[in-house]
């Protein structure tokens, strides 16, 4: 079960807003002090923090016998936050997808590194709208974007989006919607994954340490991984 600061840090927050937020819904009205006992900060790392809290709107203050009491907002303000940034950046996704597109044509290999850039390059397959297919598939994946292919297997289904898969064979099956599923011979498992869609293939590397990701934009390229795929699929066992 993720832990609260885990996942309030996953959308946003600091490490050290995450603690003290998620301390303030567990206290509830509470001075710095005992804030700082809590969470284990110092008190002008606590004072700082909540500063920027209240900035934010997630936290507010009461006095009683003088002394301020701090304490989290509703949590739903951190649903509205999150949708004030998403029509943010609906108003201005025109233009940037304009720029986008005017130079994606020059840029046919790109790098990922981190979650994040994990997370870039899953999320492009689904706005490729084409079928996913993926090579020496692992269920490490799961753990190093942890909650995360719950929302990508949603929206890949809103969009129709299609998968095969060839695991690992040493991976237990996992369920997953809207695809079809193959193990590999063990012989022929790799610690890399191969994501192809579209015309791109992106070679993934599910670190714990230091995931990164190629993606490279080529039909001939795409094209040869798929005859590639299609030959590890006609030898794979269901």
């Amino acid at each position: 079960m993720p832990s609260i600061n885990s996942q309030l840090h996953e959308i946003g927050f600091t490490e050290n807003e995450a603690k003290i937020y998620s301390a303030l819904l567990e206290l509830g009205p509470s001075h710095a002090g005992l804030i700082s006992r809590k969470t284990g900060l110092h008190r002008r790392v606590v004072y700082d923090t909540i500063e920027m809290l209240i900035k934010k709107g997630l936290v507010g203050y009461i006095l009683k016998n003088n002394k301020r009491l701090f304490q989290a907002s509703n949590p739903r303000k951190i649903l509205e936050i999150l949708q004030e940034k998403e029509d943010s950046i609906q108003e201005i996704l025109p233009e940037m997808l304009s720029l986008y597109t005017q130079t994606q044509e020059k840029e046919e290999t790109n790098f990922y590194k981190g979650k994040n850039g994990l997370k870039t390059v899953m999320e492009d397959q689904i706005q490729a709208g084409k079928e996913i297919k993926i090579i020496g598939a692992s269920n490490l994946a799961y753990e190093i974007l942890q909650f995360y292919f719950k929302w990508f297997d949603k929206k890949r289904m809103e969009k129709k989006v299609k998968a095969k898969i060839i695991f690992n064979k040493t991976d237990k099956k996992p369920k997953i919607p809207l695809s079809e599923i193959r193990y590999l011979p063990e012989k022929y498992s790799s610690p890399l994954a191969i994501n192809i869609y579209e015309d791109k293939v992106a070679i993934i590397l599910w670190s714990k340490e230091n995931p990164l990701a190629i993606v490279i934009k080529n039909k001939e390229i795409s094209q040869g991984y798929e005859k590639y795929f299609e030959l590890l699929w006609s030898i794979s066992k269901k």
